[in-house]
């Protein structure tokens, strides 16, 4: 099913003079409501009759999440406070968040590029959706309810957790269409498993998962032990969350974007230089319809290529490749943004550690584990030591449990997400040059297409 047919099936040049009439009227309301970004394009020699249509957008200077963290929290906002109808935001680094707003308008967008991208991973009006995605400052649960909605579908919002629960529903419900991140959705499978019911037996019939990384050998095992046919969805919170782009079940290879509302180019990650299709670089995103929030060439940081021309669904929007990489030290782990600055911030006012640690990243099971090693400062590791050489082992393993236990609670406390830490002795972690240490290893593979 396609669920705006005249949008995305729309032929080139008709789609072109779409996004130049829209980047025009954009970058016209950002200069005069942007002081910001009026600065910004004025130090580049840029005024808004520079810009005459898509062919000048490499004139444009790009906007990076430092932007919207150095403006917290609405000093990008072309709309004030009170005419929005929902604000959204993710963690940051450096305790201030990327805040993120909806117009009405901008509501209506989000729930109709969730229904193409739902439509196009198989579901239909009338369906069951089963929307395991979080709720809250997270877009991805409110998002893909809303398209849902918009698509004409019964949305069961079971958001997180208790398991058990809702495989009860799924098959209870006769549910047809799920949406979650991949690591939950094989948690979800073996959950089915452990009751003893068969794939054959499970009502789903499509999936809709993204937000993290994930392998064609995870969608395999998806796909076999649900007994479903599963997509990818993309998104960024900073363009709109979840809708950005999305995979067909025709194909499952790139993901149409939503081009009449992104315009989307690649750029050499070194020089900015716009890349032609088929090339990997940077993926640079220019919101065209956002109201409260649009963004003039926005650095994704993630690395993919982009190809055009018609696909066997149908559709002629352009498809970007499954992300590669990133050019930042982002991680993304459970569908939460991860970096390791957070974890020094969360880590750093723990008695008894070390500046020093290292992230261990894994998927040995359905789930990602995150671990933190973390070095005990000398002063700490020498009480310990003297505590075991004196017998007094039940003070020493107090005290290395009250600063893991303090660790690990700054971390969920801070960050929302749950880590295992594990201390180790001063200086037993890699050092690079400069004295710093090797900060991630991240063992999971990303997904290629």
């Amino acid at each position: 099913m396609i669920f705006e047919p005249e949008i995305e099936m729309m032929e080139r040049n008709a789609l072109e003079e779409v996004q130049s009439a829209r980047l025009r009227e954009m970058v016209s309301r950002v200069y005069e409501s942007v002081p910001y970004m009026r600065d910004r394009l004025q130090g580049v020699g840029i005024e808004p009759s520079d810009i005459t249509g898509i062919a000048d957008l490499w004139k444009l200077p790009f906007t990076r999440k430092s932007d919207l963290r150095d403006t917290y929290p609405f000093g990008l906002f072309t709309k004030d406070k009170s005419n929005l109808l929902r604000i959204h935001a993710s963690s940051g680094t450096t305790g201030k968040p990327t805040v993120v707003g909806y117009t009405a308008g901008d509501l209506d967008i989000f729930g109709k590029v969730c229904a193409r991208a739902l439509a196009g991973g198989g579901a239909e009006p009338g369906m069951l959706l089963h929307n395991a995605y979080g709720y809250g400052l997270f877009t991805g649960g409110l998002g893909i309810h809303q398209g849902g909605e918009t698509l004409g579908m019964v949305v069961v919002p079971a958001s997180t957790g208790m398991t058990e629960r809702q495989v009860r529903l799924i098959m209870d419900f006769g549910t047809e269409v799920l949406c979650c991140t991949p690591s939950y959705a094989l948690t979800i499978a073996r959950e089915f498993a452990r009751q003893g019911i068969d794939s054959k037996d499970i009502p789903l019939k499509f999936a809709l998962v993204g937000a993290e990384p994930w392998t064609e050998t995870m969608r395999a095992e998806i796909d076999s032990r649900l007994g479903l046919r599963s997509v990818n969805i993309y998104g960024l919170s900073e363009i709109i969350g979840p809708g950005v782009s999305f995979e067909c079940t025709e194909e499952r290879h790139g993901s149409h974007i939503n081009e009449d509302h992104f315009l989307a180019e690649i750029v050499d990650p070194d020089s900015g230089t716009p890349l032609p299709d088929g090339e990997e670089g940077v993926l640079v995103i220019t919101t065209l319809t956002k109201e409260a929030l649009p963004l003039i060439r926005y650095w994704t940081g993630d690395v993919t290529s982009i190809e055009r021309g018609e696909c066997s669904c149908g559709r002629t929007l352009a498809k970007m490749a499954m992300v590669k990489g990133r050019t930042d030290d982002m991680l993304i782990v459970k569908g939460i943004n991860v970096y390791p600055s957070q974890i020094e911030a969360a880590i750093g006012g723990v008695r008894g550690l070390s500046p020093f640690y290292r992230l261990l990243v894994d998927r040995s099971g359905t789930l990602d584990q995150l671990d933190v090693e973390a070095e005990l400062s000398k002063e700490a590791f020498e009480e310990v030591a003297t505590e075991f050489l004196s017998d007094e082992a039940v003070e020493a393993d107090h005290l290395l449990r009250s600063i893991r236990d303090e660790a690990q609670r700054s971390i969920r406390d801070n960050i929302g997400i749950s880590a295992r830490v594990i201390l180790l002795e001063p200086d037993r972690l890699p050092r690079s040059e400069g004295g710093k240490s090797q900060r991630v290893v991240d063992t999971r593979k990303v997904l290629v297409s």
